[in-house]
């Protein structure tokens, strides 16, 4: 298996803000009209995780759908709007419970963890991606809302 750094540069990855490393390979050409602006219908981009450099909690406008492609599994660490909390394993052994790809519903805070070396997926939203709709949470916002999760909220968020 190629290390993570000759997967980032063969696909000509870039950092992304909540981490991780990515790069758009899809923007579809058709578009759809969603409170009064016209989006792009769907956005795909690889995404790589390394172990030392976590997908921080953040919460997108658009369902976002996961593949996994290569590497270790990855774990994606889902809050959900109830205070609820969810871990689901992307990977390839399907008889080890793993899923090859899961739904990360709008408005769904989430982030993503590799416990060995890296993974690579690819990640599609509807409508289309723009930074707009992102938002990257903070320690104390997460903490006021979700107080039973603090040590994952320490885990995959960059301060208060």
């Amino acid at each position: 298996m190629n290390t993570s750094e000759e997967t980032i540069h063969s696909l000509g990855l870039k950092a992304h803000p909540e981490g991780g490393f990515f790069k758009q390979i899809e923007k579809s050409s058709d578009y759809v009209l969603m409170q009064g602006k016209h989006r792009s219908l769907y956005t795909s981009i690889y995404f790589l995780l390394e172990k030392d450099n976590p997908s921080r909690f953040h919460r997108l406008t658009s369902d976002e759908m996961w593949y996994f492609h290569l590497g270790q599994p990855l774990v994606l660490h889902l809050l959900y709007p109830d205070g609820s909390y969810k871990k689901v394993k992307l990977g390839s052994d399907v008889t080890k419970g793993q899923n090859l790809q899961f739904r990360v519903p709008k408005g769904v805070i989430f982030g993503s963890t590799v416990d060995q070396d890296y993974a690579l997926v690819s990640c599609m939203v509807a409508p289309g991606f723009e930074f707009s709709d992102f938002e990257l949470l903070s320690q104390d916002m997460l903490f006021k809302d979700y107080p039973e999760h603090e040590e994952i909220i320490k885990k995959l968020t960059l301060n208060k």
